[in-house]
């Protein structure tokens, strides 16, 4: 700002009137009767270092400078202008975080590309074992409830990992106690138990069950590709029980799961073993939705502890109370074994190993990725059943049952879709617009530019057409 000397003569009374200083910007102040008015400035070069600039302090107190606070005089001001003006390295600390938040993300996605294929990997071998363990052992339900046992090494699994990679360190009984608030603020009750884990090992044992059943009666591609349309029951059951946003293209994804349910059904006529697999693995579908959904009612906001405390609940129930439907089985020869030692343990145990890294794969990948990878890992274990019989077994699928396959699948991937999908691509496809446009009027520019030097080169002028 410049600052000029003005001296006005009216009168015979002088005034003083102060100019605006320097850095302050003060607004001069005249007065409406005359005199000579003489001026005041400030003619140090700059304040030394003892002075603190305490004239300048007492006029902006004086004058009611807005926003004036003690000792902010120019000097302060200067010394932010200057602190400010060094920003390289409050741009390398903001480059330094924009890199860190990247190389996460980038972690995470390799992290759930790994995910992916040990989920996909851990289902498809699961199917594949249970397939094999059929040939010599027939017995579905006594597999899924020794199966369902393996669920109670799940919290301590969940314990040791918790010791491993935390400092503050805690007895497996305060962990326990501690994850417990999941049943209520007392913990767990024998009543809480029985109330609380009941259902969901009810549920959990029928989609166990009729799934193996299933995979009595069709090929493993069959039963896994049906049993993706659990996803659309989910849909449909959330929006039903849980008030969930309506979605067009969820709806179409559900309609294109009935219609690859149907088509399977009709593959091979609507008799024989076919249709008795089609109907179990479309029952072991709604049962799995339905266990979901009850979960994510009852027990939406559990953490990981927590999640992990229940399913070994479950295990514990499970070997308590359904250990009696085994042996009502076997002594009414609906399902009969000989003696212990001739069961094929070790296909069992691999099955339930592989089930019950199946289960902590899907529970913790939650939690350390993004769900939509866990769903995509099941959703290709489809393929790898597919090669597997193709190649192992042989096995010939005919062009309706391939083409059911495909349709369940494309629903499947639908279900996938946000909920914003529809305006996130609308945006995209403005950003690309906008860049076109952009890029085209870049062009006219940069052509009308060359034909202007050129006309100019020649003596004359021409103007382009836009």
């Amino acid at each position: 700002m410049m600052s000029t000397e003005t001296v006005f003569e009216s009168g015979d009374q002088p005034c003083i009137r102060l100019e605006p200083l320097k850095s302050t910007h003060l607004p001069g102040k005249s007065t409406p009767t005359g005199g000579s008015c003489a001026v005041f400035t400030d003619s140090s070069p700059k304040a030394t270092a003892n002075g603190l600039h305490d004239i300048e302090d007492r006029i902006l107190r004086i004058t009611g400078y807005y926003g004036y606070n003690p000792g902010y005089s120019s000097h302060r001001r200067e010394d932010g202008s200057e602190s400010h003006a060094e920003t390289p390295g409050s741009e390398t600390s903001v480059e330094s975080q924009s890199f860190h938040t990247c190389a996460n993300t980038a972690l995470k996605v390799l992290g759930g590309l790994l995910m992916v294929l040990c989920v996909s990997s851990s289902w498809v071998g699961t199917t594949q074992v249970v397939k094999l363990t059929f040939q010599s052992f027939s017995c579905p339900f006594f597999i899924s409830w020794f199966s369902s046992n393996w669920n109670i090494l799940i919290f301590p699994i969940y314990y040791s990992g918790h010791v491993v990679t935390t400092r503050e360190k805690q007895t497996p009984i305060q962990k326990f106690r501690e994850c417990s608030k999941l049943f209520g603020e007392d913990g767990m009750t024998l009543k809480l138990f029985v109330k609380r884990t009941a259902p969901f090992s009810i549920l959990w044992t029928l989609t166990n069950y009729l799934y193996l059943l299933a995979l009595k009666k069709l090929t493993a591609t069959d039963v896994s590709a049906l049993y993706c349309c659990h996803k659309a029951f989910v849909f449909l059951l959330s929006w039903i029980v849980l008030k969930d946003r309506f979605m067009g293209v969820r709806i179409v994804a559900a309609i294109m799961a009935i219609t690859g349910i149907v088509m399977m059904a009709y593959a091979d006529g609507f008799h024989g073993d076919s249709f008795v697999g089609v109907a179990l693995a479309v029952g072991s579908a709604s049962t799995s939705a339905l266990y979901k959904v009850l979960f994510k009612m009852f027990l939406g906001s559990a953490n990981l502890g927590e999640v992990a405390h229940f399913l070994s609940t479950m295990g514990f129930f499970n070997l308590i109370f359904i250990s009696c439907v085994p042996l009502i089985l076997y002594f009414t020869r609906v399902e009969h074994w000989g003696s212990l030692s001739s069961l094929p343990w070790g296909y069992m145990c691999g099955l339930a190993g592989l089930w019950l890294v199946f289960n902590i794969l899907v529970h913790v990948g939650v939690v350390l990725t993004y769900p939509i990878l866990i769903s995509i890992g099941t959703l290709l274990s489809v393929p790898g059943n597919a090669a597997v019989d193709l190649l192992k077994h042989e096995v010939i699928f005919s062009v309706v049952r391939l083409a059911a396959t495909c349709i369940i699948c494309l629903g499947f991937l639908l279900m996938l879709l946000p909920e914003e999908w529809d305006s996130v691509t609308l945006r995209f496809l403005a950003t690309i617009a906008d860049k076109k446009s952009e890029d085209h009027g870049e062009e006219l520019t940069d052509s009308s530019t060359h034909t202007r030097s050129r006309s100019r080169a020649n003596g004359t002028v021409s103007i382009p057409l836009a």
